[in-house]
């Protein structure tokens, strides 16, 4: 495949969701309206409950299979690694530039999860279909990559709902906090209709902590048994990590869409030109097919605000793009190279191809649908994602070429 076939092949992606995003951003401006606040808190209901999961399952449904699954049990420990080390290298970022501290989460969060599968289900397929490509039979290659494409976005989709989700909460709850000791300073009559409340709830005072600061310690506290203790602690930590999001939409999806693709009888009756419940797998494919415009169209509207006014600064979003395309993949060459010379990787090609391009990736566009649930971040983060397509329009373009060649 020459360079500039392969350029063209990365690239188009890039410019669709950077044309989408543009029309977001015209939706939402005064004289449209189409999509304002409250139009955006609606589609990003949407996205949450119905469209992202019906995505993820029809996909896994169709793609994955029993005598696949087992080959494939290194790309979930991959992409928890991209997790691991994306987490570390926007901890030290937001230490280095000295981030608001509402806004951690959401730089962490654009660090460490990438676009795991909206851009692969595009950039693979487009990949197996040149002439010269390296990766073999174009249908072969075409039906391999769908299978990774669409496992390494269930099981971003859970990643990120569990671990992104969280830490944008709970940076969402120190915003809260500290909203509410400047409420606590401000003289009643002074409070005005800027105030609003949230979209989703992001964690509040309880009425136990207002009455335990208020009542004096007593000696008797020294002595709570060892087991309340550790009772509280739980509490506390469930509180704080929000332990229903385990069984949130997309991770329930993932699971009946693994359940569907790898026991066979279920298979044959929902999947297949000649199963008999064929409209159930078809239905779903149909409402998934919404979730990535939905999602790319969310981002554009949110870019308003951030064009009107940003609290990110110049070198935090240096920061991020420095470590999405040039840190990440770097370290994804010596983890998958690693992997396969330890045996734990076949020579699969493509596979190894896919697990290096996951590292390479532009950050995940689900966090502006996070944002924008917890409403915090959200101009920011349309600011973040911008620069982060705009780039990788070339970065993502070189890495491609560069791994090509290197599994080729």
């Amino acid at each position: 495949m020459g360079f500039l076939d392969l350029f063209v092949a990365a690239l188009m992606p890039v410019l669709k969701t950077l044309i989408v995003t543009a029309i977001g951003l015209l939706l939402a401006i005064e004289r449209v309206n189409l999509l304002g606040p409250v139009a955006r808190h609606h589609l990003n209901n949407l996205v949450f409950y119905v469209f992202t999961p019906a995505l993820v399952a029809s996909n896994l449904a169709d793609t994955v299979t029993s005598s696949s699954i087992l080959s494939l049990w290194f790309m979930p420990v991959n992409i928890l690694l991209t997790f691991i080390i994306g987490s570390a290298l926007g901890w030290i970022l937001v230490k280095i530039t000295r981030t608001p501290k509402h806004l951690h989460g959401l730089v962490i969060g654009c660090c460490s999860a990438g676009n795991l599968g909206n851009l692969l289900l595009i950039i693979i397929p487009a990949v197996c279909d040149e002439t010269n490509s390296p990766f073999g039979d174009s249908s072969t290659c075409t039906t391999n990559g769908d299978a990774y494409a669409s496992l390494s976005m269930a099981i971003g989709a859970v990643y990120i709902w569990i671990y992104v989700y969280n830490i944008i909460r709970a940076s969402a709850s120190k915003r809260n906090e500290e909203s509410i000791d400047v409420i606590d300073s401000i003289a009643p009559g002074e409070i005005t209709d800027s105030w609003t409340e949230p979209l989703v709830t992001k964690g509040s005072r309880r009425s136990e902590d207002f009455e335990a600061a208020e009542s004096p310690r007593t000696g008797s506290e020294d002595k709570v048994p060892f087991f309340k203790k550790i009772q509280q602690h739980m509490k506390n930590f469930s509180e704080k990590i929000n332990l229903k999001m385990l069984l949130a939409p997309s991770t329930i999806a993932t699971i009946v869409g693994l359940l569907v693709g790898v026991i066979t009888p279920i298979r044959k009756l929902i999947i297949g030109d000649d199963a008999p419940l064929r409209v159930l797998e078809s239905s779903a494919t149909l409402v998934g097919e919404a979730t990535i415009p939905s999602m790319t169209l969310i981002v554009g509207a949110n870019l308003l605000k951030g064009l009107k006014r940003s609290g990110i600064g110049l070198w935090v979003i240096i920061g991020v793009n420095v470590v999405r395309y040039i840190a990440m993949p770097l370290c994804g060459i010596l983890v998958v190279k690693g992997a396969r010379h330890f045996g734990l990787v076949g020579s699969d090609a493509l596979y190894q191809f896919v697990l290096l391009l996951q590292y390479a990736l532009p950050s995940a566009m689900t966090i502006g649908t996070i944002t924008q649930l917890f409403e915090v971040g959200e101009s920011e983060c349309s600011v973040i994602m911008l620069w982060n397509y705009a780039v990788a329009s070339l970065f993502l373009t070189l890495w491609t070429a560069y791994y090509m060649w290197l599994v080729s």
